[in-house]
């Protein structure tokens, strides 16, 4: 590749930074030195993965004061861990953040940038940047900020991703330069800030050097990835109580929704329905939502539907008391439901057949 020297293109971002840099809980004053909590700078990154700072930092915050070193995530149970991370979403990141710990407390840190990436969780870009701001390695950190920042200073065409591999070379010089953790932040900072995907060049300090911005191209660099197609649904959201007890799906052990409790649902497109006036037990209803999903978008509608007497369940479904809801880690979606019970509802003009609900979820 053509391209200049990166610790020359790169220098006015260091002094840039010190002036600019905003005040987070996980950045400390001194970044020419180790960082002194490098446990701090892993949950920080995992809680960064597809979430924005302002979200961030008060889970950190409480977090690192309910699980204030690795060994007492290490330790923590998991309904425990999941409770904490309700709200932030993506929990598979709350179950590699706890196996992280558990090998961090076993073992100590890794001593290089190969064993950070083995670690549960930490891909090229999270081990790049744990090394580089808790440890002061000369690991380029490449996420989608970082890729948008350098595509547009290089002028490079189609997507920067492509050229992943060139792109740490050419940074790794001006990390050694200008040092590690203040680079890898700064160029966060920046695509954070500044280099927006509809960018503010006037408060960028490399402006008058970036190529897209001289071209007049920074609307159509890096090109606008295709957005993922989402699978339309409609569902029932049912909130099932007798006894003083609450029925839910327990935590399964793996995939996207591994460690969290759910409502049963019902497709809302499908009969059987019925008028309400016709049902034998009381049902509650509240107006309906969309949840959004990366793949799929949810036409939520939530019931509560209140029986005399609980009934054997099929697998995977628990009694819960009342009383322990609050405890218990929910999805967002699960939670507004577990909000809207203790709202005042309507009764709908239709629902799911009750006799039929219970015959699905019963114990075959």
């Amino acid at each position: 590749m053509s391209w200049p020297s990166s610790t020359d293109l790169l220098a006015p971002l260091a002094p840039w930074f010190d002036r600019v840099r905003r005040d987070l809980p996980w950045r400390v004053a001194d970044l020419d030195g180790p960082h002194p909590d490098p446990y701090a700078v892993l949950v920080s990154e995992l809680m960064l993965q597809q979430t924005q700072v302002a979200t961030v930092v008060p889970y950190f915050t409480r977090w690192m004061e309910r699980f204030p070193t690795a060994l007492s995530l290490a330790e923590a149970r998991e309904d425990t861990v999941h409770k904490a991370w309700e709200g932030l979403g993506y929990y598979r990141r709350a179950r590699f953040l706890k196996a992280a710990a558990g090998s961090v407390a076993a073992e100590g840190w890794p001593g290089d940038l190969e064993g950070l990436t083995g670690l549960p969780g930490l891909g090229p870009y999270t081990a790049a940047a744990v090394g580089s701001i808790a440890f002061q390695w000369p690991t380029p950190a490449l996420d989608g900020n970082a890729f948008r920042v350098l595509a547009r200073l290089l002028l490079i065409e189609g997507d920067p991703k492509d050229q992943a591999a060139e792109l740490r070379t050419w940074l790794a010089p001006a990390l050694q330069r200008h040092g590690p953790s203040r680079m890898t932040q700064a160029l966060m900072e920046l695509g954070a800030t500044a280099c927006l995907p509809s960018p503010a060049c006037g408060r960028c300090p490399l402006a008058d050097r970036c190529g897209a911005h001289l071209a007049g191209r920074t609307g159509d660099i890096p090109p606008v990835a295709k957005r993922t197609k989402q699978t339309a649904v409609a569902l029932w959201l049912v909130a099932i109580e007798a006894e003083g007890h609450l029925l839910l799906h327990a935590p399964a052990a793996k995939g996207l929704l591994a460690g969290l409790w759910r409502w049963p649902t019902v497709d809302a497109t499908e009969p059987p329905l019925q008028p309400i006036t016709h049902s034998p037990w009381p049902i509650t209803a509240w107006p309906g939502w969309t949840q959004v999903y990366t793949h799929r978008r949810e036409a939520v509608s939530p019931l509560h539907l209140r029986l005399e007497a609980r009934f054997p369940l099929s697998a995977g479904l628990r009694w819960v008391p009342r009383g322990h809801l609050s405890d218990l880690p929910l999805g967002r979606r699960d939670q507004r439901l577990r909000d809207l019970l203790d709202t005042p509802g309507q009764v709908p003009l239709e629902a799911p057949d009750p006799a039929a609900l219970i015959q699905i979820l019963s114990e075959k």
